[in-house]
């Protein structure tokens, strides 16, 4: 009868367990839940299916703990309970310290390593904790225990605690930061991260570089973007020994000012820096302050270098061990000087010459060649010479109230700046070349030399300009009236006055 009392009881305390078990961990596991919902809504946390993992474990845990301490795997389940916690306390510390704490309240950025490290140091923490006080394990112990043991972790932890630690100097130091433009081994790269162990880095082309923080500690940086983005850059150029350097400094100063990307202030420099086998050696430096580009500014100053130097005549000397061969031109190709005549002849403007005279003034004018994107006259700047575009296209502007407007277009046949050889006026517009171009410059001696030698060429072209100008007023007609043909007078009158007093004829 005892028995079977005995075992009545055995039954019903095994029958309310299996009920107890699963409704106490239900209730824990509702309870953490709701700390997940309240955490989520307070403190904005990013909980996922990891907290669903770890809520239910910690339910488990709990139910165990209390109907049935004496659990065979009791201690395998805390110290699983134990590290889960220790992750979901640091992303805790993620959200509450370091982003809404430092970020968010202080406006300080904590670095990713200093961020990384605390996590580590305490998950091995936690970690030892575990060891120590439900296996009865010392970390010290263990490791004195074993010599070898020691010397292998050791050996393998040197280049992992060094990367660490110069992560941390790294932090601590700030040589450089997320986004600053390095050199590095003679490359251009860009800062897109920095770990505990090693700093990202990309260059120009996109390609990524991983470099550890040891490695990239020993070396000697370049950094851009310190203490300002605005730096400067240097570009070497050989030029022909028979060139006054003056002369040269100007035309490169110049040159790389009008370069996209090249800040005006402070201005281009240049110096000479050395005396070569086969020219003068000149180094421009000029600044910028994106040195994300600057592939393609360096690129505008070279080509804007080489355009200049060309116009100015200039030569860029080849080596003197080199021998230059040039083929001659085919037959059937026309002259430089037969594409000028033509393009002469074509002009209103000079339709009062003679055969012999075009000659003479196409054997005269100056062929030079701009970039694209170069400036070929500026407004209000001084001037004495006219233009005539042989290849290429121009846009011309000009500044009015304060804004730049479009004015037109330049091509092939076109041409400007006529006002300036005539009469000496500043530029009233500016000239840039939407692609690369080649022009006719006719300056002031030549066709001065001209209208000497025919004097009645300054009566001609009085009276075209005073066409010109009643057209662009709008008072020119088929038929004019006598007062449209008395401002014709009084302007050609004023146009043939400036030219003889600008030519001193």
């Amino acid at each position: 009868m005892l028995q079977y009392v005995t075992f009545m009881d055995r039954s019903l305390w095994i029958g309310g367990l299996a009920v107890a078990l699963p409704v106490t961990a239900l209730v824990f596991y509702l309870m953490m839940l709701a700390l997940g919902r309240w955490l989520k809504k307070s403190a904005r946390m990013r909980l996922g299916s990891l907290f669903q993992v770890f809520s239910a474990v910690v339910a488990i845990y709990g139910a165990i703990l209390i109907w049935t301490p004496a659990f065979t795997y009791l201690h395998e389940l805390t110290a699983t309970v134990a590290l889960m916690a220790a992750v979901f306390l640091i992303a805790l510390m993620q959200r509450l310290v370091w982003e809404s704490y430092f970020r968010e309240k202080r406006q300080v950025q904590v670095p990713n390593v200093v961020r990384d490290f605390v996590a580590l140091v305490f998950f091995l923490m936690v970690l030892m904790a575990v060891l120590n006080f439900g296996y009865g394990v010392r970390i010290p112990g263990l490791l004195a225990g074993s010599g070898i043991a020691a010397a292998v972790i050791g050996f393998a932890m040197q280049d992992l605690l060094g990367n660490i630690f110069a992560g941390l100097a790294i932090q601590i130091a700030k040589p450089f930061d997320v986004g600053d433009w390095l050199l590095v081994d003679d490359r251009h790269v860009e800062v897109m991260a920095i770990h505990w162990r090693s700093t990202r880095l990309r260059t120009n082309d996109h390609i990524y570089l991983d470099i550890p923080n040891n490695q990239l500690a020993r070396q000697t940086l370049v950094n851009f973007h310190y203490p300002t983005p605005r730096h400067a850059l240097r570009v070497t150029v050989q030029v022909d020994y028979s060139v006054p350097p003056n002369r040269v400094k100007e035309v490169l100063a110049r040159a790389a000012a009008q370069a996209a990307g090249v800040l005006p202030d402070p201005p281009p420099q240049v110096f000479l820096k050395d005396f070569g086998e086969s020219g003068i050696d000149y180094e421009v430096r000029f600044w910028l302050d994106n040195h994300a580009v600057y592939n393609q500014i360096t690129d505008a100053v070279r080509t804007n270098i080489w355009y200049a130097l060309q116009r100015a005549n200039i030569k860029i000397p080849f080596p003197i061990r080199t021998v230059q061969m040039e083929p001659p031109k085919p037959d059937g190709e026309k002259s430089d000087i037969d594409t000028i005549r033509h393009v002469l002849r074509a002009q209103e403007l000079l339709q009062g010459l003679d055969e012999g005279e075009i000659d003479s003034l196409a054997e005269t004018a100056a062929a030079q060649m701009y970039s694209h994107g170069e400036r070929l006259i500026e407004q209000g700047a001084d001037g004495a010479s006219m233009f005539l575009m042989v290849r290429g296209e121009a846009g011309v502007t000009a500044s009015r109230d304060g804004r730049t407007v479009s004015i037109g277009a330049l091509r092939v046949g076109d041409c400007f700046g006529e006002m300036s050889l005539l009469t000496g006026e500043k530029r009233s517009a500016t000239v840039v070349a939407t692609t690369d171009c080649e022009v006719v410059e006719i300056g002031h001696e030549a066709f001065g030399r001209l209208l000497k030698a025919r004097p009645v060429l300054a009566g001609a072209l009085g009276e075209l300009m005073a066409k010109r100008r009643m057209k662009n007023e709008g008072i020119l007609s088929d038929k004019p009236g006598p007062a449209a043909v008395a401002t014709e007078k009084e302007y050609a009158a004023g146009f043939q006055a400036r030219l003889r007093q600008w030519f001193r004829l």
